[in-house]
């Protein structure tokens, strides 16, 4: 761990944004609390507390600043945003991609509000965990999370009469389940709301991933009415249903594009068919095309992402797939041999093309990376059991992560850091972290001979750091 004798370059540098989020003293908080989740290798609010060796405070400070302090998290979103917009290259851009995905937060235990026994598909079992619903931002230049809610699990009880008092009957063979079978009790009672959920009164009932997601799209589209022509969505098989692609396109007007799985079917003259036996079928069809000299069913596209150029084999058509309707079907291969597993997506924009309908479907990706790279930065880092508490650490840690990312890209805290540490900086988030660390370093450093300059001792000025790295 590094002691921390005052707030990193970066932190001093962004802090003004959030003044107006915090009362003094919370804001005081959150500038320890945001450094500590870049600095200390603990980040829970005990190992960030200790790592403080000039201004020590009893944790329950920290603590307040999670549980108890005022501060609207909607607010702190705000100001984070506002930070990234003050940077051209951090800025939403007409050509950049929304992406919806989820994550778990894992612990160890029941005793969290909110938590439930969720399957990890990674883990390939239950886990007790939260769940983060993500609506993320990416272009070229940058990414970062622009909203996000952790989902609750539904209230049975409550959604039970809900049902009720809005009309709907409940079978009533099915009550003894409650008892003798919880877990079927509650698929037939969510299936039941699943059915009515049109209904305005019993959509309200449960707050579901897809609901979250609608509700976080909604809300961009509200923010960014400018942009609502441009910038399209994207996400993953889990969330490419038919009634989440419908809201997404008909009620929201959002271009977007989905993965389908193999399992899925697409409807044909002679009827519906697998998407896995109709990509066997055209990649027989291009194999005998290119025996014969002719032009193959997948045609190669070289797409630009991130900096690099990737290319794919990709066949590109309108069709009518089961549940979804008329979109266009775009089915990929990495290899030029198609020897390796088709990818299938799916988009509502009928004109466009393999190349762009690739290119947005591949900025899903850094959603994935920030949920791997948050988690580094302590996204499942906590001990509280509150749950509007952890809902702030959350909040803090997308504000971490959307700081580092406007480091990558702000010329003053470049010049500024350059000439202190005397490094080159280039690097994505990660980097800028380690770079904050060596900045905290250098004013450790500072601090020390500081302190031999003006008659203190080695033992003096060693001690507190010696305690807050023993104390850690």
């Amino acid at each position: 761990m590094i002691p921390l004798v005052e707030f990193p370059e970066l932190v001093q540098h962004y802090a003004p944004y959030f003044e107006r989020v915090f009362s003094p003293a919370a804001f005081v908080q959150f500038e320890r609390y945001i450094s500590g989740l870049i600095v200390s290798e603990n980040r829970t609010v005990d190992g960030i507390n200790r790592i403080f060796v000039i201004e020590t405070r009893n944790q329950t400070s920290l603590n307040r600043l999670l549980t108890e302090s005022p501060f609207d998290i909607a607010d702190l979103d705000q100001a984070r945003l506002d930070v990234l917009n003050s940077i051209p290259a951090t800025r939403l851009k007409p050509h950049g991609v929304l992406s919806v995905d989820d994550t778990l937060l894992t612990h160890y235990g029941q005793h969290f509000d909110q938590i439930a026994k969720l399957y990890d598909p990674k883990e390939g079992r239950y886990v007790w965990a939260h769940n983060l619903v993500t609506l993320h931002y990416s272009d070229d230049e940058t990414d970062y999370p622009v909203f996000f809610q952790l989902w609750k699990p539904p209230a049975l009880e409550q959604i039970e009469q809900g049902l009720i008092a809005a009309g709907i009957s409940l079978r009533e063979a099915k009550q003894t389940l409650k008892t003798e079978a919880p877990e079927k009790w509650k698929a037939y009672l969510l299936g039941v709301w699943r059915r009515h959920s049109h209904q305005p009164k019993v959509e309200a009932l449960y707050d579901s991933k897809l609901r979250i997601a609608e509700q976080l799209l909604k809300r961009w589209v509200e923010a960014h009415p400018e942009l609502c022509a441009h910038v399209p969505v994207t996400f993953d098989n889990w969330y490419t249903q038919p009634g989440f692609c419908h809201y997404v396109g008909d009620t929201l007007g959002l271009a977007y594009v989905g993965s389908l799985a193999e399992s899925d079917q697409v409807i044909l003259k002679t009827g519906a068919e697998r998407l896995d036996s109709f990509a066997a079928r055209l990649k027989a069809e291009h194999q005998q095309a290119l025996k014969e000299h002719r032009q193959g069913v997948f045609q190669r596209l070289t797409i630009h992402y991130k900096g690099a150029r990737e290319s794919y084999y990709s066949y590109c058509m309108t069709h009518r797939i089961q549940s979804f309707g008329k979109v266009r079907l775009v089915i990929n291969y990495r290899h030029e041999d198609l020897h390796d597993d088709p990818v299938f997506i799916i988009a509502n924009r009928l004109h466009w093309q393999a190349l762009g309908i690739t290119r947005i479907r591949r900025h899903r990706w850094p959603v994935e990376v920030y949920h791997e790279e948050g988690k580094a930065e302590g996204l499942d880092q906590y001990q509280l059991r509150d749950f509007e508490a952890i809902g702030r650490h959350v909040a803090l840690v997308a504000t971490v992560y959307s700081l580092l990312r406007s480091a990558q890209h702000d010329p003053v805290l470049r010049q500024r850091l350059q000439r202190e540490l005397e490094l080159e900086l280039e690097g994505g988030g990660a980097f800028w972290c380690r770079v904050t660390q060596a900045q905290s370093l250098w004013a450790l450093a500072l601090f020390i001979s500081v302190g031999l300059a003006q008659g203190q001792t080695l033992r003096q000025v060693m001690t507190p750091l010696l305690r807050a790295v023993c104390a850690a």
